[in-house]
């Protein structure tokens, strides 16, 4: 090992880390930066471990995480002795319908198989590490200033960020979540509280920290594995019973059944579903905010003529 593996760095050397690699740290922040590098053994100038600091301007929401690059996951995990990297290239699932602006290829996710031995029988076997676009790739909300007000906000719209490499190197990235992903589950005393770069573009633009993030995509992962991911629980009024509809159909029966319901049927029906509401705008704003708009209009309008479970009961009908 060289001098700066063992970490036997001179006064200079440190000097040197603080003003360039770790120049937006505080002093507790570099010093806690520069003692898990000597505990992982990481080389500061070759950029294996780097110090990121959330919120630099916010002292109570200020942050610093711990970023081990590629190549530093890569020695920590080959020290473990029992690790080998992927026999394969990632597989990915994609979607034609998501191709656009927000996701360039239509990635849904991307897998990465690593390997690990057995401690007793000697065998190897594969780690899956599996990450999705929607909870890793940097899309951010658009704003806009309101010119009488003077305040900012949100338009509806969203952007893929494409100040890294999200935009030109999409499978890359998210294939590097994926991979850290298997490196935590398969040996999580190594690389429990370490984190890829990649995982972290979104947090820049959402302002959340790097274990926010990481719970966040954990706790997406369970809501998966009871089918809650893709669907919306509503209720359309019939007995106000509840029942589940795809995300992508959601908006689709909104408009149905408004264009069915009179103005008074329509505004019971949005009360009853806040929460479901509520729960599309986080997952599809854009098609919320001109949701939001005809459930208003909706409301608003004057009903030019009994609806349909009304007319049965209007005394013209009676027999």
């Amino acid at each position: 090992m060289n001098a700066i593996t063992t970490f036997d760095l001179t006064s200079k050397q440190i000097a040197l880390v603080k003003q360039t690699i770790a120049k937006d740290c505080n002093d507790e922040e570099f010093n806690l930066y520069m003692e898990v590098a000597k505990a992982k053994r990481l080389d500061p100038f070759l950029k294996q471990i780097i110090p990121m600091v959330f919120s630099k301007n916010n002292a109570e929401k200020r942050n610093m995480t711990i970023i081990i690059s590629r190549d530093g996951q890569r020695v920590i995990a080959q020290r473990c002795g029992d690790y080998r990297p992927a026999s394969k290239p990632p597989s990915y699932e994609f979607d034609p319908g998501l191709k656009g602006p927000l996701n360039p290829h239509g990635i849904v996710s991307a897998t990465v198989f690593l390997w690990k031995q057995d401690p007793k029988s000697g065998e190897w076997y594969e780690v899956a590490g599996q990450s999705f676009w929607d909870e890793f790739a940097p899309i951010k909300e658009e704003w806009a200033k309101n010119e009488q007000t003077g305040k900012n906000y949100k338009t509806g719209n969203q952007t893929l960020d494409d100040s890294g490499n999200w935009a030109r190197m999409p499978r890359l990235m998210i294939a590097k979540c994926a991979e850290m992903q298997a490196l935590r589950a398969g040996w999580p005393e190594q690389f429990t509280g370490l984190y890829d770069e990649a995982e972290l573009d979104r947090a820049k633009v959402i302002d959340l920290t790097a274990s926010e993030v990481v719970e966040k995509e954990r706790e997406n992962h369970r809501m998966r594995a009871i089918g809650a991911d893709n669907s919306i629980t509503v209720t359309w009024g019939d007995n106000w019973a509840l029942e589940k509809d795809p995300v992508g159909k959601f908006a689709d029966e909104v408009m149905r059944f408004i264009k069915e319901s009179t103005p008074e049927t329509v505004a019971k029906w949005q009360d009853a579903n806040r929460e479901p509401l509520k729960r599309f705008w986080a997952l599809q704003p854009g098609d919320a905010l001109a949701l939001k708009k005809e459930i208003e209009a909706a409301i608003a309008r004057k009903p030019s003529r009994p609806a349909n479970d009304e007319l049965r009961n209007h005394p013209m009908m009676a027999g």
